[in-house]
């Protein structure tokens, strides 16, 4: 049963019918007192809450209601009815506990999506399940590990992954975000729509706009030709927006937008264009942090963290690097034509001790070297040594700028600089001293405005 509390008729009549045409139970109260009445002689499955009883817009009224309601059943998810204007005071609702909060004039489809959403993600979890019992229920062939927390995100995962909850995930780099994204999109019931990647690091705030939204021909200087943003080419499916904490705070404001309203404009034309994707973020910066140095806006983070994932990084699971070894190995075999392919014990031991600052990234990367290097079938702790030892330290002889002496724009203008500088203008080069695209080289030489004649590829 759902109980919605507002004083307008008219919303309390539109969302009821909504609801029961969809096979809900409803129950309304039209203030607070009857409210939490029915509250103690009811216990509804979810409340749906309007923050204001008055002429007024402080949202008073509501607040205290939900914290009356989170005292007397703090379970029962609770999703807030509140206008654009009053979003900050919809995120203080959620720092009482409220679950979610949807915008008046409010989407049906987007109403819908919510209350199933909360509803679905109110179901007990079933007992823990072995990693061949989880296999059989999902699609989580990419994903490969048996330690315990691995087997608690993969439980996570199923249970989400029906619902449209937005989901954030953690972790640091090489941890396997992108697989952990690609496993909600396979197993939700989008998983025959797109999925859509977009590396938000990678997008200049000039730029965001048309690479999201799309542009039509003539909204700026070279746009010869139509462009399909992501979020429409994700309609229906799933966009993934890795390394959201790189965002610029402008576009976080255009993002949210888009995320609370399911709404957004075509650059250069006033047609607006309706959108119905899960929502799915990944990064490996800490938001909370971010939140409370000024630099990730708040409400933007309770738009995308409904449900939250953190991956552990290998150091933490090493029982899981025999088994990783050992599927880069099966792969790697085929590839490169070299059926007799193993690794000596003591090697996969040696291999369990290591820290691997870049994770499974890292771990893959050096198996695959080592094989390419190897005259040998049998790989042992040599073949891994030499490799190991020719990896490029990130942080080895350099000198960090002190604290204060530059931003961290300013850092990233200069290492574009110099590695312009070395590879004499070359972009493939440069762009890979730096670990980027060239996609993302030639973004970041237009935002720091580096002036730069391209070398021949």
């Amino acid at each position: 049963m759902i109980l919605i509390v507002d004083d307008d008729l008219a919303v309390r009549t539109s969302l009821q019918l909504l609801l029961e045409q969809n096979g809900y139970q409803v129950c309304t109260a039209g203030n607070q007192t009857d409210a939490l009445d029915l509250l103690g002689s009811k216990k509804p499955d979810l409340i749906l809450l309007d923050l204001n009883f008055s002429i007024g817009t402080t949202g008073e009224e509501g607040m205290l209601l939900l914290s009356e309601i989170k005292a007397l059943q703090p379970l029962i998810p609770v999703i807030l009815i509140t206008g654009w204007a009053s979003i900050a005071l919809a995120v203080a609702g959620m720092k009482l506990g409220a679950s979610d909060f949807i915008n008046k004039p409010w989407s049906n489809e987007h109403v819908l999506q919510t209350v199933h959403t909360l509803l679905n993600l109110q179901v007990k979890p079933t007992e823990n399940r072995t990693r061949k019992q989880l296999d059989k229920l999902y699609h989580f062939e990419k994903i490969i590990g048996e330690d315990p927390a691995v087997l608690a995100i993969l439980e996570t995962i199923g249970r989400v992954a029906t619902t449209d909850a937005a989901v954030l995930i953690t972790g640091e780099s090489g941890t396997g975000k992108e697989l952990i994204a690609e496993a909600i999109h396979e197993n939700s019931m989008r998983a025959k729509r797109p999925f859509i990647k977009v590396n938000l690091g990678g997008i200049s705030s000039s730029l965001f706009e048309s690479e999201m939204f799309g542009h039509v021909r003539g909204a700026f200087t070279d746009a010869r030709f139509d462009r399909t943003g992501r979020f429409e080419l994700a309609n229906k499916g799933t966009i993934f927006l890795d390394e959201i904490g790189d965002l610029e705070a402008g576009s976080q404001v255009k993002l949210l937008r888009v995320l609370q309203d399911r709404t957004y404009e075509v650059l250069g034309s006033s047609r607006t264009k309706t959108v119905d994707t899960r929502v799915v973020c990944a990064t490996n910066k800490n938001l909370n942090d971010m939140v409370a140095n000024g630099l990730f806006r708040e409400d933007l983070l309770y738009r995308i963290n409904l449900i939250h994932i953190h991956l552990s990084p290998l150091r933490a699971r090493k029982g899981d690097i025999p088994l990783l070894v050992n599927a880069f190995l099966s792969n790697l075999k085929e590839i490169y034509g070299r059926p007799r392919l193993t690794i000596s014990a003591s090697a996969m031991k040696w291999l369990q001790e290591l820290q691997l600052p870049g994770n499974i990234r890292q771990l893959k990367n050096l198996v695959e070297r080592a094989i390419l290097v190897s005259a040998g079938n049998e790989l042992g702790i040599d073949d891994f040594k030499a490799q190991l030892a020719q990896t490029p330290t990130k942080h080895k002889n350099i000198t960090v700028p002190g604290v204060g002496t530059m931003t961290l724009e300013e850092v990233e203008r200069e290492m574009v600089r110099q590695a312009m500088n070395f590879h004499k203008n070359h972009i493939t080069k440069a762009a890979t001293s730096l670990g980027i695209t060239r996609n993302a080289l030639y973004r970041r030489l237009e935002k720091h405005q580096i002036p730069y004649n391209e070398a021949e590829d």
